[in-house]
């Protein structure tokens, strides 16, 4: 999950990610470029993240993602 922060951290410095738990309730993730965010965590992680991943579910919170990252390492 630590890369995964860091990741968010380097696409948004202006975001406290460890208080900011919820990123959709919060608003945070309407201001993230998925696309990029989506890029960076795939290159990262050697993972496929598509088009059918981007819910709001799956990006909910840094966790959900942690969670979708580890379900496609699988």
């Amino acid at each position: 999950m630590e890369k995964i922060l860091q990741i968010l951290r380097e696409l948004r410095p202006d975001v406290d990610f460890e208080s900011a738990r919820d990123l959709v309730d919060g608003g945070i993730l309407d201001s993230f470029d998925i696309v990029a965010l989506v890029t960076e965590l795939n290159d990262a992680f050697g993972v496929e993240i598509g088009v059918l991943d981007l819910t709001p579910e799956n990006f909910a919170s840094v966790e959900t993602i942690a969670e979708l990252v580890d379900a496609k390492l699988r």
